[in-house]
Order: C-alpha cells, then structure tokens, then sequence
C-alpha cells in the first residue's frame, strides 16, 4: 500500500495522463505542451495582408508622382494637355459610338468637363491618395477598394500620353488587377473567415511574375549581342536613364565584377522563373531571389517604382509558415488568430456558403480569362521577334515585360539653356544652363537618389538625347514654357536661371556626351561627378515669336511671358 502512490504516479508520467482537476486550460498561440506554437504551411491569410500593404504603396507612390506633375505635364496648359488628347481621339473615331470610344480608351475623363481637366486630375490623384493610404495603414481592402485604385490609374493612364508609356505603367495595372480578387466584396477585415485567400489569384500573382522575369531574360540574350559576351555591365551604369551615386562606384568595378554580374542576372531572369513550379521549398527560394535581386537594382539605380512593383507578386511565392516572423505574437494577435483558424480548419469542414461559392465561380472565371488573355504573350515569349513591355488590350490586363533589352555604349544628353543676348548668334552671348530635378546637368552636382520616386520629364530627355527633336515635339513646348518664363514648367526643374531677372530673349539645346570622372582623377578631384564633351546642337536658338505659329498647329495654349 505505501507503494501504490508513487507507482500510479510513474505511471500517469509514462502515459501521459493527468487528472482533469490538475489539468489548465491551453494557451492561445502555444500547443498542448506549452511551448510556442508554429504556423503551418499551406495557408495564405498573412500572404494577403503583405501583399496588399505592398500594392498599396506603390499605387501611393504612383499616385503621388501623379498628383506633383499632372497639371505640368498632361493639365490643361501642360507640355501635350490631355484635353488636345482626347479630342484628337474623339475626332478619329468619330464613326464609332461613345461605347466603342470607350472601350478603346476606357478613362474617367471620358465622363467629365474638359474646360478644367486640372481639377479631374487633381481628383483623381487625391482620391487615389487616399484609399492607397487606407489600405496601406490597415492592411485591408475589399474588391471596391481595390477595383477604385486600378479605375483611377488606368484613367490616368490612357490619357497620359508619352508621360505614361512605361512598361511599369502596364504593370501596375495587371498587378492591381489580380489584387482586386484578393478581397471579399464588401468586407474590411485583415482576416476575412469566410474568404480564404484563392489559390487561383495566387498563381495569377506567380504567373506574372514568371513573365516578367523570363521576358526580361530572353529579350536580353535575343537583343543586344553584349548581353551575350558577358559585357552589357561594362556601359549599364553610365548610361542608364538616370543614375544614382551608388552607380558611379559600380562603374568603375573590376571587369570580373561586371561579367559575374551579367552571367548572375541571366540566372536569376532565365532560370530561376521555374522554381515556381518545382514546390513549395523552390517557390520560397524564387521568391527570395527574385526579391534580393530587385532590392540590388534599387539600390543600383533609380528605375522609378518598377522594381518595387516586380517585388510584389514575389510575395504571392510565400505563406503564412514562412511570412509568420512579420508580425507579433502574443494572445489576440494577428498570428494567434491565424492560428486558429489553421485548427478550425482541419478540425472541421466547412458547410459552403452562397458568397462563397459565388466567390469561388469568379475565381475560376478569372482563371480561364487569364488562360486566354496569356495565348498572344506566351506566343510573344517564343518568338525570335520578341517586342516587350506591350499590352493586347485596353485594359492592361495581361501583358508583355523586358528591360534593357539592348543597352547604350555613350550617353549623351541635351542641355537646354537660355540668353538675355538681342542677338542670339553674337559671340558676346551669354548662354546659362537649365538644371533638371534628377538627370544629368551640371557635372558637379551629384547624382540624386530618388526611387520609388519618379521624374517623368528627366526620363522622357534620357529617350530624347539619342532621338531628334521632331521625334519629340513636347521639348519645343517647354523651350516655349521657358522663353515666357511659365511657373508651371519651371517646377519641373531643379534650376532656373533667370529666377529673379526677365525671361530669356532665345532657348536652344545643345547636345553633349557625358561620362562618369574616374575616382582619383583630375575631375574627380575637383568635385566633378562627370566629363562632359559637345557633340553639337541639338535645336538652334528659337524665340518665343518663332514658335507661336508651331503652337497654333497643335492646339497648344499660347505661353504668356511674365
């Protein structure tokens, strides 16, 4: 009998069991055995809230450079006004109804009066401001929501002309697209129960992602001939749109440094797309690349939000499991919560729902237009006569990417400046520089710093150096802007300087060849980030007389000097 106690206590040791008295209720967020506890994989609800934070603030961004520049560039008296725009389109089509009108150039401004087109755009970036901004701070959105963020940029889009015709504009789009389907229809909650985040929209999100990265790689080993003798690194950084002081460095890396860089890059765009479909393990592995590799060109460049974007359906590669160590622990917390919804779901199956089962139709449905959609661009993918960063529909909705698919040997830039001189050609003429915000100008000034910031005038002068200016007849309306001194112009540039004195009597632009100093050399040591050769001009001096008429032609509003 004096053994009896000790013995039945060795023994519930052994099997386990305790008495119910003895027993304490389990702790949210640890196991049985009280130890904290782990996420399974397979599950999706914190891969959703990442990746609509992650959407979110790129459409801030994009809607924010959009608000700083619309009016200058595409407003009612900007460099190519959206009103001239649509009415030319308008006119073209004029055989077609509104709707066919429409649904070749679906915008919003379609809708509204064109004798203030300023305020639309000024609407439509603040609206786009504020829900990004929702969204962004809390983590949730419904299909609205997000359905609002895509309308509004796509109305952006298709009226913006030059300005917007990035291939990351295209991106944005298909990316807020399938972020429409992430949501439930009216619901605003981080965790919605009763709609798990779809599969379907997940590998929408992968299949983007595999496009974008192998068309980047084939138009690259099928493009320019230095992407295949390992040299295409040599010229990037100097000649890239606009370049970043980190870039001024990695110019002057060893030659070794270059080639591992290129044969890395087309790993990383040719091969590693496919570790999508090789498993979960693989999938995360591709994510982790894909997102390393675009945090390198951030810091390497400022290629506006475009590397930014390409991150976000990265995301779409991992699941709770592995996005768990984000977010806090702790009773209550977003991880506890998902937590126990991983057990109620493996407890239990569900009885379906109506909403849920109409969800599941539009998923489906999505799939299949996304299948179709995908025929011309996986076409376009095997092709010898690859194009890039092209959309089949006006909708933006599947299209096809690359970068760099051939790259400049010289950069060359167009200065444009300015004379109080009468006498335009007198040798006594005093010609000053017009410093842009970002773009090389002055060769002491340091390279800016900026993405995912965007200036879109800087980017469209990188195109107009290598092009002529008749390619480019929106550089003739800003020479004009300048010669009447026009504040709207002037804040798109860093520098003007005829700030406090009379406008200039002439505007002409020069061309000129730029190269980065060598670290130690002579220019570096007197403060130049680069050298700086004239090639000739590139316009001849105009007055503000001269380019009336050319204004006329084009419907442009007559500047007015101060």
């Amino acid at each position: 009998p004096t053994m009896a106690a000790p013995e039945e206590s060795l023994r519930r040791r052994k099997t386990g069991y305790s008495h119910p008295e003895s027993e304490s209720p389990p702790v949210p967020g640890r196991d049985p055995a009280g130890s904290p506890a782990h996420l399974h994989a397979g599950t999706f609800w914190l891969t959703r809230i990442v990746l609509l934070k992650a959407l979110a603030f790129v459409y801030f961004v994009a809607f924010l450079v959009a608000f700083h520049q619309n009016k200058q560039l595409i407003g009612d008296r900007g460099l190519l006004p959206c009103r001239v725009f649509l009415k030319n389109f308008q006119q073209y089509f004029q055989d077609k109804t509104s709707w066919e009108v429409f649904s070749y150039m679906p915008t919003i401004l379609w809708l509204t009066d064109w004798s203030d087109t300023n305020s639309t755009l000024d609407s439509l970036a603040l609206l786009g401001l504020g829900i990004s901004s929702f969204v962004l701070i809390t983590g949730c959105a419904n299909m609205l929501l997000m359905a609002a963020l895509w309308g509004l940029y796509m109305s952006l889009v298709n009226v913006g002309h030059v300005w917007y015709s990035f291939g990351w504009e295209s991106q944005l789009l298909e990316t807020g697209f399938l972020g429409i389907f992430l949501c439930p229809l009216w619901t605003l909650s981080r965790l919605p129960q009763h709609t798990p985040t779809s599969r379907i929209v997940l590998w929408g999100f992968r299949w983007l992602i595999f496009r974008i990265m192998l068309g980047a790689g084939l138009i690259k080993i099928r493009g320019d001939r230095c992407w295949r003798d390992l040299t295409c690194m040599d010229f990037h950084y100097e000649t890239q749109p606009v370049p970043n002081p980190v870039a001024y460095y990695l110019h002057h890396s060893p030659w070794w440094f270059h080639r591992f860089e290129t044969l890395s890059n087309h790993f990383i765009e040719l091969l590693v797309p496919f570790f999508l479909f090789l498993g979960r393990r693989a999938c995360i592995i591709h994510g982790a690349l894909q997102i390393l590799f675009q945090a390198i060109l951030i810091v390497s460049g400022n290629l506006s939000f475009l590397n930014w974007l390409t991150m976000v359906p990265s995301l779409a590669c991992f699941d709770d499991a592995t996005l768990g160590f984000l977010f806090p622990s702790g009773p209550g917390s977003l991880k506890d919560r998902v937590l126990q919804m991983q057990r109620e779901i493996r407890g239990a199956r569900p009885k379906p729902r109506f909403g849920s089962v109409v969800r599941r139709a539009a998923n489906v449905s999505l799939g299949i237009l996304l299948a179709w959609l995908s025929v011309p661009v996986v076409l376009n993918l095997l092709s010898s006569r690859q194009v890039m960063n092209t959309h089949f529909n006006s909708l933006h909705i599947v299209n096809t990417y690359g970068a760099f698919g051939s790259i400049t040997k010289e950069r060359t830039e167009v200065i444009l400046q300015g004379t109080a001189s009468p006498n335009a050609s007198a040798p006594d003429a005093v010609w000053e520089d017009y410093e842009f915000k970002c773009k090389p100008g002055d060769p002491s000034r340091r390279p800016c710093l900026i993405s995912p910031y965007h200036y879109r005038l800087d980017w469209l002068m990188w195109f107009a150096a290598f092009q002529t200016y008749e390619h480019n007849d929106w550089i003739l309306h800003l020479a004009g802007k300048l010669l009447a001194s026009d504040a709207e112009a002037l804040s798109l540039l860093a520098h003007n300087p005829f700030a406090s004195r009379p406008p200039p009597r002439w505007v002409r632009g020069e061309h000129y060849r730029y190269k980065f100093s060598r670290p130690g050399g002579r220019h570096a040591a007197e403060g130049k980030w680069w050298v700086r050769k004239r090639i000739g001009a590139y316009f001849p001096p105009l007055s503000l007389e001269e380019l009336r008429p050319y204004f006329r032609d084009r419907g442009w509003p007559l500047p007015q000097p101060l």
